[in-house]
């Protein structure tokens, strides 16, 4: 099966480049990487045309403030491949991240996965290259004190991983469901179901609602069922201070999104069909 990995990037070009050399790693091997610039960076154009080893497709627009959903439909549209994983620029998967994520993939369903927040010091560690996140990955279990510590968020526990053929997995994390709802930064599905919804709502402006909070609803209206991958599909999550987007007021937006789901509108009236 095609898959579409489709990054969601501002400016942070280090970070890419980390995803980048994870997404060389990764043990499934059918895949295309979108990158989705919410912006026209120089740096960021330079470096993508950089890239080798990897199939590779950059979409861009005017950088006229947070346009995240309307990037990530320039991705969608942009991709080739029959299933979609998407993730935030921040994000560096594991080496398996892929090939999970495609071993549990069905018709009419959504992945949900989780992120494993680092702190500042292995943060650090991982953008100067004294470690790589498959050599994070590989010691995990070990260094898993160390990261908890470091850390000032909880989900440091979110790094272990299982396969989805293993025990562990059969006997207790596949009778999960989502619990904490769908994360922009790290899920999946099949392109004809996020087609079928219309792609992001663009309606909603600078605020993170139209990210994941507005679809999922939208992706259970319209029929899918949203399943847990946590501590299957990992990715690490880089440490930075609390942006722009966290401050937005999104009172309106809330608003406007508990409307569409009392009217059932699933198919976004903003998304990728109006592009």
């Amino acid at each position: 099966m095609r898959v579409s990995v489709v990054v969601a990037v501002y400016k942070d070009v280090q970070a890419l480049s980390l995803i980048v050399e994870a997404l060389k790693q990764q043990t499934y091997k059918n895949f295309e990487v979108v990158v989705a610039e919410d912006g026209q960076n120089e740096a960021m154009e330079k470096y993508i045309k950089s890239i080798q080893g990897l199939r590779v497709k950059h979409t861009t627009q005017e950088d006229l403030g947070i346009r995240k959903t309307r990037s990530l439909n320039n991705g969608i549209i942009a991709s080739e491949g029959e299933y979609l994983i998407f993730i935030d620029g921040d994000c560096v998967p594991y080496s398996t991240f892929i090939q999970n994520h495609v071993a549990l993939a069905e018709a009419g369903v959504v992945l949900s996965g989780r992120r494993v927040n680092l702190g500042p010091r292995y943060s650090a560690m991982l953008r100067s290259g004294k470690i790589s996140s498959l050599r994070l990955e590989r010691t995990f279990a070990l260094r898993f004190p160390l990261i908890a510590l470091d850390c000032k968020e909880n989900h440091s526990e979110d790094g272990f991983c299982f396969s989805p053929t293993g025990l562990v997995y059969r006997m207790f994390l596949s009778k999960r469901r989502a619990s904490t709802g769908l994360l922009g930064c790290n899920y999946s599905c099949f392109k004809k179901d996020m087609m079928a919804i219309n792609g992001y709502d663009e309606g909603y402006g600078e605020t993170a609602v139209g990210d994941d909070t507005d679809l999922e609803w939208r992706f259970r209206t319209y029929g899918c069922e949203v399943r847990s991958v946590k501590n299957v599909a990992n990715v690490f999550h880089l440490y930075h201070s609390r942006g722009f987007r966290n401050s937005v007021d999104s009172t309106e937006a809330l608003e406007q999104m508990r409307l569409n789901k009392a009217n059932g509108l699933f198919e976004c009236k903003s998304g990728v069909k109006q592009h």
